[in-house]
């Protein structure tokens, strides 16, 4: 990614007027966390912090962004982290973007090839990938951040309502990509969690000790899942149309397939076949409330080189958010619901958990870019295989957060 950034920064200041920019985040927080050890540390806690308080570093993001004088122009996003439980540093997003000048029809084209997210999240809009809505993203969002995340190339056609005197915008993308084939391994082996850490490009991440994975069923799997490695050389894909009706709102419909070849097994990690549906809307309500529903429903499936069904799991995930902005005060709340299904007959392997989550927040403007914001997370979930752990199958979760947000 260095290397890339060198190219394009080069290429800009040599061959074409170029407008660089900058920006950030930084956001410090006080915590206290009431749940269990934190899926982030091995554990099945549905938070991304340990119990008890700590101060840490959430998430420090820097995004450069070089516009040429003409219709391209690079992106590169990297996070740190400094929190107790996996401190690191690193690439998060990588990507080159074209953008053609409309036709006189009003339809265009546009592009985009690199390290991207699929076009999904409606709540993390802000720098570096982060939410201005809450401090903790849903459980739908928070495993995009994880593990849903590729290199690829995305090619869209919109259409400009102003061209035809409308205020209605459509566009439709196709995402073709590779570097996903073991997604769906964490939210098998951990379940939905509510975070604010997005897995950085290098990194490997830790499965919890279960015992189909020590010793069991599973023994042969490696004790890290590399959530964005390419396996079996085969082309995923993900379509999305988008409808815009300006001022008002957008409604978005989209399916999501890695097509991984499950037969295929390389130093322990496995391809899985991981595909879903999802759906959301972004409403303006009367009062300038801001409304905000997705929902995800889905299937993943690994099995054995000799084709048999080790991990058969559906899952789905929703959740809506409603947020007000006044003067210099936000408050925004969420509710949620979600589970996963285990269809698979792996007798020491049970990924089966239902839950539900609701989070309220409340940020404050000091002066432009600087926030200070306060939250209360609950989840509220049974998941069997915690039992196999010493923890409770049905467990309430808590979390307290108190932010300083510096978006530069």
């Amino acid at each position: 990614m260095k290397y890339w950034l060198w190219m394009f920064s080069l290429y800009s200041s040599i061959t074409v007027a170029a407008e660089h920019k900058v920006s950030g985040v930084m956001d410090v927080r006080v915590s206290y966390t009431h749940g269990i050890t934190s899926y982030v540390d091995a554990g099945l806690g549905k938070f991304r912090f340990n119990p008890d308080g700590q101060l840490s570093l959430a998430q420090g993001g820097l995004s450069y962004r070089v516009d040429w004088d003409n219709p391209f122009s690079f992106h590169v996003v990297a996070n740190a982290y400094l929190d107790g439980v996996r401190d690191n540093i690193g690439i998060t997003e990588g990507y080159l973007i074209y953008k053609g000048l409309p036709w006189d029809n009003g339809f265009r084209l546009s592009g985009k090839f690199g390290i991207m997210y699929p076009e999904i999240s409606m709540e993390n809009i802000a720098t570096a990938w982060s939410s201005p809505y809450t401090l903790t993203y849903s459980t739908m969002n928070s495993w995009l951040g994880e593990e849903v995340r590729h290199l690829g190339a995305r090619l869209s056609l919109e259409h400009l309502g102003k061209f035809n005197g409308t205020a209605l915008d459509v566009k439709l993308s196709a995402d073709f990509f590779q570097y996903n084939d073991t997604t769906g391994a964490m939210l098998a082996w951990h379940g939905w969690t509510s975070s604010s850490r997005q897995t950085l490009w290098q990194e490997k991440l830790p499965l919890s000790a279960l015992p189909s994975l020590d010793g069991g069923s599973l023994a042969s799997q490696a004790k890290e899942s590399d959530p964005f490695l390419e396996l079996d050389d085969r082309m995923g894909y993900h379509v999305n149309t988008q409808w815009r009706l300006h001022d008002m709102g957008r409604f978005e419909f989209g399916y999501y397939d890695n097509d991984a070849d499950t037969r295929v097994v390389k130093n322990g990690q496995y391809a899985w076949l991981t595909q879903f549906f999802h759906a959301g809307i972004q409403w303006r309500l009367p009062y300038d409330i801001e409304f905000i529903a997705q929902y995800m429903k889905g299937d993943t499936l690994m099995q054995s080189p000799q084709g048999i069904n080790i991990v058969d799991n559906g899952y789905n995930s929703g959740f809506v958010l409603l947020s007000h902005r006044w003067l210099k005060h936000r408050v925004s709340i969420r509710f949620e619901d979600f589970s996963v299904i285990d269809n698979d007959l792996t007798v020491d392997d049970d990924n089966s958990e239902t839950g539900n989550a609701m989070t309220f927040s409340y940020g404050y403007q000091l002066r432009k870019g600087w926030f200070l914001q306060a939250e209360y997370n609950r989840v509220d979930s049974t998941r069997p295989a915690r039992a196999e752990q010493g923890n409770s199958k049905e467990l309430i979760e808590e979390q307290w957060q108190l932010a300083s947000r510096y978006y530069f």
